[in-house]
């Protein structure tokens, strides 16, 4: 089944005033534009011809295939939360907008998502353009439009704005663009160098901030993961990607999983371990600001599509202010949940040295190895959290989820889907609130998206 995108905007020079609409329709597989429309409405207000562009923007999806799910994109909070089911409609020019709106598509068959005014850029122009031939007496005509010329110069000048990656159908579309560009480019792509830190996967541990590479060499890093042959990552180290350029196949929008550690407990800053067995802390003060802070980042980019968290207190406490800000309900999924640490919960890493040097030294050389006392070795981490990637992305493909989880889940989505050794357990930190994602495509290949994202919670 096809799916596409439908981007719509409306706007009125005066609210009310003189109007306009503008929508296209995306194939959402490659990011092609297919469709777009745009009319002026003569005068009308914001919110009115908000909903005509949204009209007119399903109505030309259903033209090209009525039996294509549509996922609609706009910056209008009142049109997305309205049709969504979640806002009653209460003005009387909204309401038979809305149901004629809500006529032209089956029900099951559109969803709706909030995106920023600066992601809605091709569909301003084109309610823009819509204006200003109402302005000179005429109608929009599509031959003349430069909306999507202008909108594609603007993309190219301006810098990809950090954070998670909200629009996985245009990541894909970029890889796959840079992958044709450099089909017959003789050489590797230039390795990603990181630093190295030694640390234990305990509660406590912290690094800097690391932000995503929006440069042309992680273009080319996507496109050769989307080349690769077809290969579920999984706890055994993955197959070498295969040598050369091959024409990458169409894989549609990837599931795209943000990765939330849950804010501070009260063991946190005395870096205690603190996995599944032991006391199950609440957040404290300051873990409660920390989820609030990344709520409200989370909310301006407003990309999250489904919320879910492991079952344990931190994460379903930073989940739910997530959640009440995104308007979202939250699912607990029991296969998130943190490492058990045995008879090390509670303890800091020089407290397990002192008392069970062994036990520590067989766990830190192998990760088959179990922490004293019987709990979770890395190995069946590993597989844990392979079984539970695999459900989730089987259940929420080309779709955008926010797992508030822990530290080790984290570390070992990241190091399955780069096909990292279990060692790399101990040379990645991530601090608490921080955001990391990772992008999974219908082949098997993963793409780590952004790792220890910080930023959020400076002031």
């Amino acid at each position: 089944m096809r799916e596409f995108i439908v981007e719509a905007d409306g706007g009125s020079r005066g609210n009310p005033g003189p109007a306009g609409y503008g929508s296209v329709v995306i194939d959402a597989a490659t990011g092609e534009t297919l469709a777009e429309r745009a009319e002026y409405i003569g005068v009308a207000t914001n919110n009115v011809a908000e909903y005509r562009g949204l009209v007119a923007g399903l109505r030309a999806a259903r033209e090209l295939d009525p039996s294509a799910t549509v996922r609609v994109r706009m910056d209008s909070k009142l049109v997305v939360e309205q049709m969504s089911g979640r806002w009653k409609i209460k003005h009387p020019d909204m309401k038979p907008l809305a149901a004629e709106a809500a006529r032209v598509l089956p029900a099951g068959q559109v969803s709706y998502e909030w995106i920023p005014r600066e992601r809605n850029k091709h569909a301003d122009r084109l309610a823009n353009e819509a204006m200003d031939a109402g302005k000179r007496g005429e109608q929009w005509d599509p031959a003349a439009s430069r909306a999507a010329l202008d909108t594609s110069a603007a993309s190219r000048a301006l810098p990809e704005p950090s954070g998670p990656p909200g629009d996985a159908t245009a990541g894909a579309a970029k890889a796959r663009e840079a992958l044709a560009r450099t089909r017959d480019a003789d050489g590797p792509v230039p390795a990603v160098a990181e630093s190295a830190t030694s640390t234990p996967a305990s509660e406590g541990a912290t690094t800097a901030a690391t932000g995503p590479d929006t440069t042309t060499d992680a273009d080319l890093r996507a496109a050769r993961t989307l080349a690769a042959p077809s290969r579920r990552a999984s706890a055994a180290p993955a197959a070498t990607p295969s040598v050369g350029w091959a024409a990458p196949p169409d894989l549609g929008a990837p599931a795209t999983f943000v990765l939330l550690r849950h804010g501070e407990t009260p063991l946190t800053p005395q870096k205690r371990f603190s996995g599944s067995g032991g006391s199950d802390p609440s957040l404290s003060d300051v873990g409660r600001e920390q989820a609030e802070r990344v709520a409200a980042a989370l909310a301006r980019r407003g990309t999250v599509q489904h919320v879910l968290a492991s079952p344990l207190a931190r994460t379903r406490e930073t989940a739910a202010a997530v959640a009440a800000r995104l308007g979202l309900e939250v699912t607990v999924e029991d296969g998130l949940i943190e490492t058990d640490f045995g008879a090390w919960e509670g303890l800091t890493f020089g407290e397990v040295r002192d008392r069970h040097p062994d036990d520590l030294n067989r766990w830190l050389a192998d990760p088959e190895a179990e922490p004293t006392g019987g709990g979770e070795s890395f190995a069946a981490t590993a597989t844990r959290i392979a079984a539970t990637r695999d459900k989730l992305v089987a259940a929420y493909a080309g779709r955008t989820v926010l797992l508030v989880t822990h530290v080790t889940p984290i570390k070992t989505l990241v190091r399955l889907a780069l096909g990292a050794p279990p060692e790399s357990l101990f040379r990645m930190e991530l601090s608490a609130a921080s955001l990391s994602a990772v992008a999974y495509y219908a082949d098997g290949n993963a793409s780590v998206r952004l790792f220890n994202d910080t930023s959020h919670l400076r002031p």
